[in-house]
């Protein structure tokens, strides 16, 4: 690609670093690069996706939103991937657990991710594809969190098209096949990291008991998750330095 914007991104090429944090919410990556990176430039508000690179720890970093959805963490990952040369995205949000093993503020790994959507029709596979995390990234991301004194429960999610389903059984029944989580996004990531060979990890703060009805507030949802944006920083300035990148 030249170096020219894309629809949705205003950023050259070297404006992103190799490796992006991409929260779904665009004030949570304000957020982030105002409270955790150093010498921060901002290089995307188009549609208000915001986007900045900095510093953390020596290392450049990049924070990006992804909007809510698979259509939307589709386009914006793939452009990064494809585009903007971006090696890794690590995924972090807000989920809710449909598991007795987790609960509010509890934070889960996906190791892999179940999904409603037919976003794997394009590849015209022969069967049904399964989306799973980058081994290296969610083997680092473990190792961190215990490092750190934070508890995780890693295992799968499933991302659905679907906020408000008509389903009343939908959560039962992927509770049922030890799916830990819902929520909306990662299953496009870890597509679009497979099909470009590229690395993604996605991350969640429980936000939401689906079981119990109980939930964080709206304000909580926006700055309160600082444990999982502390595991995704230090997950990332690792496999910088692991990888060499």
């Amino acid at each position: 690609m030249s170096n020219m914007a894309t629809p949705h991104n205003t950023a050259k090429i070297g404006d992103i670093a190799r490796t992006v944090i991409m929260p779904g919410d665009p004030l949570r990556a304000e957020y982030i690069a105002e409270t955790y990176l150093d010498n921060v430039r901002k290089f995307n508000s188009v549609r208000n996706i915001y986007g900045y690179t900095g510093i953390y720890k020596d290392v450049e970093l990049s924070v990006m939103a992804s909007g809510m959805g698979m259509p939307s963490m589709g386009i914006y990952s793939y452009e990064l991937f494809k585009f903007y040369d971006v090696d890794t995205i690590i995924r972090i949000g807000s989920a809710g657990t449909i598991s007795d093993k987790v609960d509010l503020r509890d934070i889960v790994l996906a190791m892999g991710t179940c999904t409603d959507s037919n976003y794997a029709m394009q590849y015209r596979l022969p069967g049904l594809y399964a989306p799973i995390a980058d081994f290296g990234l969610l083997h680092t991301a473990y190792e961190q969190a215990g490092l750190y004194g934070i508890w995780t429960e890693v295992g799968n999610v499933v991302s659905t098209d679907v906020f408000y389903n008509d389903n009343t059984e939908y959560n039962k029944s992927w509770s049922k096949m030890n799916v830990l989580a819902v929520e909306m996004e990662s299953a496009a990531l870890y597509m679009n990291a497979a099909r470009l060979s590229k690395r993604a990890l996605a991350m969640f703060t429980i936000s939401d008991n689906l079981l119990n009805g109980e939930s964080l507030s709206v304000k909580e949802r926006q700055d309160g998750f600082d444990d999982m944006i502390k595991l995704s920083l230090e997950t990332a300035v690792l496999s910088c330095v692991q990888g060499g990148k």
